[in-house]
C-alpha cells in the first residue's frame, strides 16, 4: 500500500491480488488434470501392446503383428540429420546477430523476420519443402528431403533461444575480455559461447524435440506410413512416429486404436529422454562456468 492509499483501496487490492492467484492456480490444476487424463488413457489403451516384438517389428495389416521399428529408426535418422543442419546455422546467425551485426534496419528486418517465421504454421514449411527440396532439388521423398524441411520448422526457434543465450551472459565479461587485448572472435568462442552454452544447448534439444513431434510437414512432403525396411541412407524413403501413430488412429479397427496408444508411449519415452537430457546439459555445462 503506497502512502497516499487509502485502507479501503488497498484491502480491494489485496482482494484482487488472491483472486488473481487462485484464477492462476485453477487454471494450472485444469490443465494439469487434462494431461494425466489424457495420459491415463494412452497407458491403459497402450502398454498392454508395448512389448519388445512390438519395438522391433515391422508394420503389418493385423494389429497383433503391427510394428514400430521402421518409424523409430527413421525418426532417430531424421533429428539427426536436423540437428546436424539446424545447429551450426542457427548458433552461427545468433552469435552474428547478438555479436556482429551493428544496429540497422537490415538487423531490425532479420530479427522481425526471424520471429514471424518462429510462429509459421509448420505446413506451411512442409509445403515449402515439397515444392524446393522434394521438386526442385529432386531429392525425392527421402529422409534428407524430411531432414532439410524439419531444419526449416526448427531454425527460427534455435536462433531465438540460442540470441536470448548469448544476451544473458553479462556485458561486463565482453569488457573484461577485450581489456586483456582479446580479439572479438577470442572473446565470443572463450568467453561468451562457454557462458551461453547451457541456454543454448537447452533451446536446441526442445527445438529437436519439436521436430521429432512434427506429422504435418513430413505428411505435406509425401512420408510413407507403410515401409516393411529400415532406412539405411538419407536418399531411402521413410516414414516417423508420428506419420505412423497416425495411420493407425485413422484405421477403423479399434485394435490400431490400442496400438496407436503404444507408438504414442514410444513417442513420449523419446521426448522424455530428450528432455532429460537438456536438463542434464544446462546442470553440467552451469557448473563448468567460473568467472
Amino acid at each position: 500500500m503506497t502512502i497516499h492509499e487509502s485502507p479501503a483501496r488497498g484491502r480491494r487490492r489485496a482482494r484482487l491480488s488472491r483472486l488473481f492467484a487462485w484464477v492462476c492456480l485453477a487454471c494450472t490444476v485444469l490443465c494439469v488434470g487434462v494431461l494425466v487424463l489424457l495420459l491415463g488413457s494412452i497407458l491403459r489403451h497402450g502398454v498392454p501392446w508395448l512389448t519388445a516384438t512390438f519395438l522391433t517389428s515391422y508394420p503389418s495389416r493385423f494389429p497383433a503383428s503391427a510394428g514400430v521399428l521402421p518409424a523409430l529408426v527413421s525418426s532417430l535418422w531424421l533429428i539427426g540429420l536436423t540437428a546436424l543442419f539446424s545447429v551450426p546455422i542457427g548458433v552461427g546467425a545468433a552469435v552474428y546477430l547478438e555479436e556482429y551485426a551493428s544496429a540497422s534496419r537490415w538487423r531490425s528486418l532479420a530479427q522481425l523476420n526471424i520471429a514471424n517465421l518462429a510462429g509459421v504454421p509448420s505446413i506451411v514449411y512442409g509445403i515449402l519443402g515439397l515444392g524446393l527440396f522434394v521438386r526442385t532439388l529432386a531429392l525425392g521423398r527421402s529422409v534428407l528431403a524430411g531432414a532439410l524441411t524439419l531444419t526449416l520448422v526448427v531454425l527460427p526457434i534455435i536462433i531465438l533461444a540460442a540470441q536470448e543465450a548469448l544476451r544473458a551472459v553479462p556485458d561486463s565479461i565482453r569488457r573484461a575480455s577485450y581489456a586483456l587485448g582479446a580479439t572479438r572472435w577470442q572473446t565470443v568462442w572463450h568467453q561468451v559461447l562457454p557462458a551461453a552454452m547451457p541456454g543454448i544447448m537447452t533451446g536446441v534439444i526442445l527445438a529437436i524435440s519439436r521436430a521429432l513431434g512434427e506429422a504435418a510437414p513430413l505428411v505435406a512432403i509425401g512420408a510413407a506410413t507403410f515401409i516393411t525396411f529400415i532406412p539405411s541412407t538419407p536418399t531411402d524413403q521413410f516414414s516417423a512416429l508420428p506419420v505412423q501413430v497416425f495411420d493407425w488412429a485413422s484405421r477403423p479397427q479399434k485394435e490400431f486404436h490400442d496400438v496407436a496408444a503404444a507408438g504414442i508411449i514410444v513417442l513420449l519415452a523419446v521426448l522424455v529422454l530428450m528432455n532429460a537430457s537438456a536438463v542434464y546439459v544446462r546442470y553440467r555445462y552451469g557448473r563448468r562456468i567460473r568467472w
